[in-house]
């Protein structure tokens, strides 16, 4: 897919053969998701284990031609977006299905995460910490010119040892710069901006304008989220919360929150989109408040200076050390699927 290409239609679609997916190597294993458009099964592609997404044709010609176009734009968005804290994109492919195929990121998602754990609510740094994946996940979809418009604990999955969350489906995802702009129902609503609503009832076809800040409004809802662990909006319905939020400017309370959070929450959730902050000063006031209760420890241990004139050489104690503590760090294995049953998988090309 070439940087910078813009999809309307399915017929604009062009997939680069780097990410072309064989559907003769794939094979679909048990669902773990689904939505009103595509189901996500856990599977297998040339022995990797992944998570493949199908995505539904529709009925109606314009329902096809829709859906078709969205796909396009998914996979667009996907293969030339890399990331740490974004799900890591490894191919797709047309036929015989719309197939999307992503990394299997075992932890679930964050939403299952925080059910399981309610009523308790995470430490703030960790809290804090999730956040900051999701804010440079943003940051990262911002410098492209990418709006995701569907921010929500849903689409935010987690690493096996849940130390990492990662965002995902791109859906909804549209490039910035694109005249075609979201209708009002687009999104959730619990977690959508104000200004997708208007008090005057679109027209048939009619659009809202809008920018990137409607990302920053829907990171303040999940952010309020991971600190309190409750649903925002608690005892209304998806549709009171947004008429709330919209026509009544009501948002969740931050009054028994740090200064900082809550400065941080009330800036990004602002009713005026353009006095929210960017996704870069987002980061910087999250690192400000950690840094504020749990400072960073030096990087070198506090023995070797002995003497103030004392240089290591390259192999030192001291250095080999840190080297060790560098390479403790990585990416917990994922689970192996060879213990499966035989017959857990079924081939893709005999299903479709």
């Amino acid at each position: 897919m070439e940087s910078g290409s813009r999809f309307s239609s399915a017929d604009e679609f062009r997939l680069d053969s780097k990410w072309h997916i064989d559907p003769k190597h794939l094979f679909v294993g048990p669902r773990i998701g689904e939505g009103a458009h595509a189901k996500v099964y856990e599977g297998k592609y040339k022995n990797q284990t992944v998570a493949i997404k199908i995505v539904h044709k529709g009925e109606a010609p314009e329902e096809i031609i829709k859906r078709e176009g969205r796909f396009a734009r998914e996979v667009a968005m996907l293969s030339r977006v890399q990331h740490k804290n974004l799900v890591k994109f490894i191919g797709a492919c047309k036929e015989p299905v719309m197939v999307i195929v992503t990394e299997l990121l075992l932890g679930g998602t964050l939403r299952k995460y925080l059910l399981n754990m309610r009523p308790r609510c995470l430490e703030t740094r960790v809290a804090v910490g999730f956040a900051l994946d999701i804010a440079r996940a943003m940051e990262c979809l911002h410098s492209h010119g990418i709006i995701h418009r569907d921010l929500k604990p849903e689409n935010l999955l987690m690493t096996a040892d849940h130390k990492t969350v990662k965002l995902a489906d791109f859906g909804l995802a549209r490039e910035e710069t694109l005249t075609e702009m979201m209708t009002a129902e687009t999104g959730t609503y619990r977690w959508m901006a104000p200004e997708l609503y208007s008090t005057v009832t679109l027209r048939q076809g009619e659009k809202k304008h809008y920018n990137h800040k409607v990302d920053a409004y829907s990171f303040a809802i999940v952010l309020w989220e991971l600190l309190h662990n409750k649903l925002p909006f608690e005892g209304m319905s998806n549709l009171q919360a947004a008429y709330a939020a919209a026509f009544k400017n009501v948002r969740p309370s931050a009054e028994d929150l740090p200064e900082e959070l809550a400065t941080i929450l009330t800036s990004c959730w602002q009713e005026d989109p353009n006095a929210r902050p960017n996704f870069s000063q987002i980061i910087q006031m999250l690192l400000n408040y950690l840094y504020t209760i749990s400072p960073p420890e030096p990087a070198i241990p506090s023995r070797i200076f002995a003497s103030e004139n004392t240089v290591l050489p390259p192999e030192s104690p001291g250095t080999s050390s840190l080297m060790a503590v560098r390479d403790e760090i990585g990416e917990t294995p994922k689970a192996s699927m060879e213990d499966k049953p035989k017959g857990f998988f079924f081939c893709f090309n005999q299903c479709y």
